[in-house]
């Protein structure tokens, strides 16, 4: 049963139709007495429908006439500035983050949160819940020794085979025995990172960059250079390029090419290509993260860098934390020409994981109701980024920049002026509102003025009343 109360499921039923077109801007909305008659619902819950959608900036009322659809104000919004790829590259540097990322969460524990603009994830209710516990009861009691057994080196042989399987949505050919299954993509990546490089060897990585990754990075020991990375197009291959050629110690690279975090930019594939070509000529391994891959709002899959890898250079990572249960913590990882010694130190560093998840995992993505909840995660996703969106092009001060991708849950945000995105995040915890300031995804100081927000959150009056109040703090500060 949907939760949503029945105006916001109207809502949202007009809400979609505006965004794919089929009601254009100026043309007029059905009339409320038409909504109640169409729908079967109250006048109360029909006039709250349309106050809905005109709060969200999608429709207006014009007098005696009714409502009307309205141009999105996000499209007036400027995007986020391309950056300088003729800027000469910093030092690679030994990351000074982890200190900075456990203030961060010192700070955040201390305060009551009512709307986490911070977690990249979606609410739980968001996830097949009850067809995971219905999964896993299934799978205890057709395989009751299942606890008391070993467990295969490289993860259970069924979720194993669906992983493969499904890979080739995104061009990548592997086999069943290619995939090793880790604790998240966090897991991928620290294994990726150290069985192709060594403490002090220096790491390529898009700026600005996912902060657990410079986390993993100084826990290793290793040196983080960060190369140029557009809002729009990803990682820029003259800058890496550049990199090989002023920097000779470069041992690996690792992009996010499909909803970058923090940016939320898609490589093109033109540029996927390219990108493996480079690094294959190079010799440097290239490690690819793509968590956030599956959520696309069009139903056409994207493809991996991967898919154009024909030497085993590419290390493909990906999780099913973001697109289907952040609380399993599942990843795997393909690992090219590193595949052995990486299922070496995988059994060294963690052993395999426990099997019952990953059985019940393996019956969800095998079956059409994956594809199912997919769709709807997709499609709810698309609602609240643009919901967000729009608010933050109606409310935020003027002089900021949005970049809106068309996928994924991340928005970045530039503010005007220079505002400190470190203060605006301290001020917001006062208000319990948690956002992530941009200090956190580099290890300089040149995005200490974006923020970025995620919208894994359902809109709600809560929700609309602490973005309003968060584009208070950040006008007061830019002022």
């Amino acid at each position: 049963m949907d939760p949503q109360p029945l105006y916001l499921r109207l809502a949202n039923h007009y809400r979609r139709a505006i965004q794919t077109g089929v009601l254009a801007p100026a043309q007029r909305m059905p009339s409320v007495r038409t909504l109640v008659r169409t729908h079967h619902v109250s006048l109360s819950t029909a006039l709250q429908a349309c106050r809905q959608l005109e709060d969200d900036g999608l429709i207006e009322a014009r007098p005696r006439s009714g409502y009307f659809v309205l141009q999105p104000r996000r499209n007036s919004i400027p995007p986020v500035k391309e950056p300088d790829i003729r800027q000469t590259l910093g030092a690679a540097q030994y990351v000074g983050i982890h200190d900075r990322v456990s203030d961060f969460i010192a700070k955040c524990e201390a305060h009551t949160v009512s709307a986490n603009f911070a977690l990249a994830a979606a609410v739980p209710e968001a996830y097949p819940m009850e067809e995971l516990k219905q999964a896993m009861t299934r799978a205890l009691r057709q395989s009751p020794q299942v606890l008391v057994s070993p467990v295969p080196p490289q993860g259970h042989p069924e979720l194993r085979t669906v992983l493969a399987r499904r890979a080739l949505a995104n061009g990548i050919n592997a086999t069943p025995d290619d995939v090793i299954v880790t604790h998240g993509c966090i897991e991928a990546l620290n294994l990726a990172l150290r069985a192709v490089a060594r403490p002090g060897d220096t790491i390529a990585v898009e700026s600005p960059t996912y902060f657990g990754l410079l986390q993993i990075l100084e826990s290793l020991g290793m040196r983080a250079l960060e190369i140029p990375t557009s809002p729009q197009h990803g990682l820029s291959i003259e800058a890496l390029d550049l990199a090989f050629q002023t920097h000779g110690n470069i041992r690996a690279v690792v992009v996010v090419p499909n909803f970058q975090n923090p940016l939320g930019c898609v490589m093109p594939d033109a540029e996927k290509a390219r990108l493996v070509a480079l690094c294959e000529r190079q010799q440097v391994p290239l490690i690819e993260d793509d968590t956030y891959g599956a959520l696309t709002d069009d139903d056409t899959p994207l493809a991996a860098a991967k898919s154009w890898d024909a030497t085993g250079n590419v290390i493909y990572c990906s999780s099913m934390h973001k697109t289907l249960a952040p609380g399993m913590r599942l990843g795997w990882l393909l690992g090219g020409r590193w595949k052995a010694r990486i299922a070496m130190l995988k059994f060294a560093q963690s052993r395999p994981n426990e099997p019952l998840a990953q059985i019940a995992v393996a019956e969800f993505m095998g079956s059409r109701a994956y594809d199912r909840h997919l769709a709807r995660l997709r499609r709810q996703l698309k609602i609240q980024r643009d919901q967000t969106a729009e608010a933050i092009a109606a409310h935020f001060p003027r002089g900021t920049r949005l970049s809106v991708p068309q996928g994924g849950m991340l928005l970045w945000v530039e503010m005007p002026n220079g505002c400190s995105g470190m203060e605006v995040f301290e001020a917001a915890l006062q208000q319990g509102i948690r956002v992530a300031p941009g200090a956190m995804f580099s290890n300089g100081t040149r995005y200490n003025h974006f923020l970025r927000i995620s919208c894994g959150q359902r809109t709600t009056p809560e929700i609309s009343r602490a973005l309003l109040s968060l584009a208070h703090i950040v006008s007061e500060r830019a002022a």
